[in-house]
């Protein structure tokens, strides 16, 4: 009697499992408790936050993890290749930035910053068109990308005043069609 009992005590469970809300918790009967490793928390917010804290290889992978979640569209393209610019890999980041400009010619984000690194690039003539660009894409709405703007012209203007290259402050510029937030200045 004593194998018959614990063979009772071990079924029961699984019976109470065949009720209508035991193991299968779906109503067509598949259960999958989710995708490893996969997130509701947005990436690109992450790695803003992480750029606005001078974390620019942390942000870089969250970036990523962004774009793995997203794709590679326009935001997490400018996005990676700005935290390559905060990382000094200037040539990573002119890729993906020409790359966001051409997946979408008016996201005055991507051109201001492909701007900032023509300049540190010391392509001056290039940068003062993209920062143009940039401007005609905004509409004007952006202090950051008309100071880019006024500061490549002038450099243009007076290629050899040491002036300006000491003082060249270009502004950084998160994503977000209208969300122009200064990160920081170069």
């Amino acid at each position: 009697m004593k194998l018959w009992g614990g063979i009772a005590v071990l079924a029961l469970p699984l019976l109470a499992a065949c009720d209508q809300d035991g193991l299968n918790r779906s109503s067509d009967g598949v259960f999958a408790p989710g995708v490893a490793g996969q997130s509701d928390i947005d990436g690109l917010i992450v790695g803003h936050r992480l750029m606005a804290s001078n974390e620019f290889e942390l942000a870089l992978k969250a970036y990523t993890r962004a774009a793995a979640q997203q794709g590679l569209n326009v935001d997490t393209l400018s996005a990676i290749g700005s935290a390559n610019l905060r990382l000094g890999r200037l040539g990573q980041a002119e890729k993906l930035l020409r790359r966001a400009t051409e997946e979408d010619p008016n996201f005055p984000p991507a051109w201001n910053n492909l701007g900032v690194i023509l300049m540190e690039k010391g392509e001056v003539s290039e940068a003062s068109e993209v920062f143009r660009r940039a401007f005609a894409a905004d509409n004007g709405n952006s202090d950051e990308i008309r100071d880019n703007l006024r500061l490549a012209l002038a450099k243009m203007a007076n290629p050899g005043d040491n002036v300006l290259q000491d003082n060249q402050n270009y502004n950084l510029i998160r994503r977000g069609r209208g969300d122009f937030v200064l990160l920081s200045a170069l």
